[in-house]
């Protein structure tokens, strides 16, 4: 049975990044390796073992185009008022809360906010799936 340890995005500024996702979701490096022509860094908290692995190519300077096939990066939260106003405290400018219903029930509540990167992040209430 396979296990899900990892994503893995690029970033242009590792530490600017780190920085960013500890103060979002709380994760901190696990593990750093500095190769020569790049930085990997692997951010975790005590919730679980899975990790984000951000890729860091020394000398680059330019964004990183997502393309249209990039979806989200998701965590899930007991309280997610509470979070999205720390969110906006903190001036990580998060989406409006929305709700999607499917047959006329809550499926999920959620909000979205981008890393420095541009990389979409999904926050969403803690219910049913989402655990």
């Amino acid at each position: 049975m396979a296990k899900a340890i990892h994503m893995m995005i690029r970033v242009v500024d590792i530490d600017r990044s780190i920085a960013w996702y500890d103060k979002a979701f709380g994760l901190k490096p696990a593990k750093r390796i500095e190769f020569e022509s790049f930085d990997l860094v692997y951010l975790r908290n005590d919730e679980n073992d899975f990790e984000l692995e951000l890729t860091a190519n020394k000398g680059r300077t330019e964004p990183y185009q997502h393309g249209e096939a990039y979806g989200h990066f998701a965590v899930c939260v007991d309280d997610l008022d509470a979070e999205h106003k720390r969110f906006q405290s903190e001036g990580l400018q998060p989406k409006d809360i929305k709700q999607l219903d499917h047959n006329g029930e809550k499926l999920a509540r959620f909000f979205f906010v981008e890393d420095p990167d541009g990389y979409k992040c999904e926050v969403l209430e803690r219910y049913g799936r989402y655990q």
